[in-house]
């Protein structure tokens, strides 16, 4: 019932994760990043407890495999839960359940993780992995958009989808972009359009965090 991408930027270091679900607000449950630490997917029968887990022991240092071998050995109900680790310098790490629902399947190399069940068939992650690392020239944010098109195009879930969510982490201690879908027919095109829509002014919020009296106008009335 879920396709994720977790990848990060060698050229910029940013890190990132897409996720899309025929359940309800997907990324709230599933997704999670940290600038300077990495990226959890905690999916299948969800576990939300497991994402902010891991990004501490991230920042804590510990690598991707360390990681999720921690978590295994640690943590109840295990065999239901799909994971995958990606951490600030890119090794990655996951873990299908054996309860994993449907078929199931993942893909994971340097700085990237496609994960996935209920799928319509196996090689979805795999297409999502070929997908992510074709565009490296690319921003992230669209190289993991292109990646959950890949997956979609591929087969995707065995059902419909109705939500879908992206978040991207750079040098700054909150998201620079955290895009949420829900009860769409067709949520990873309508994370599509909102990305192209948020990417312009992407940098801009960060400049107006950070020295607003440098930033650009927002463009509306009374702003002069």
């Amino acid at each position: 019932m879920t396709i994720s991408i977790s990848g990060r930027c060698n050229q910029t270091g940013q890190l990132g994760i897409a996720i899309a679900s025929s359940s309800m607000s997907v990324a709230a449950r599933c997704a999670y990043a940290r600038a300077g630490a990495g990226v959890c997917a905690t999916q299948n029968i969800t576990d939300p407890r497991l994402g902010p887990r891991a990004l501490a022991l991230m920042e804590l240092g510990l690598d991707a495999d360390t990681i999720l071998a921690g978590i295994r050995a640690n943590t109840e109900h295990i065999e239901f839960r799909q994971l995958g680790v990606l951490d600030h310098s890119g090794r990655t790490a996951c873990y299908s359940g054996l309860h994993s629902l449907g078929t199931f399947a993942s893909a994971h190399g340097q700085d990237v993780i496609a994960l996935g069940n209920l799928l319509a068939n196996a090689e979805v992650p795999k297409r999502m992995m070929s997908a992510f690392n074709e565009n490296a020239d690319a921003e992230l944010g669209d190289r993991l958009i292109t990646a959950m098109q890949a997956g979609l195009a591929a087969g995707g879930e065995a059902g419909p989808m109705l939500s879908a969510g992206m978040i991207i982490v750079d040098r700054v201690p909150w998201p620079i972009a955290d895009i949420r879908v829900d009860l769409h027919d067709e949520p990873i095109t309508r994370l599509s359009e909102l990305w192209k829509a948020w990417r312009p002014q992407m940098d801009d919020y960060v400049t107006r965090a950070l020295k607003p009296s440098a930033a650009p106008k927002f463009g509306v009335p009374g702003d002069l």
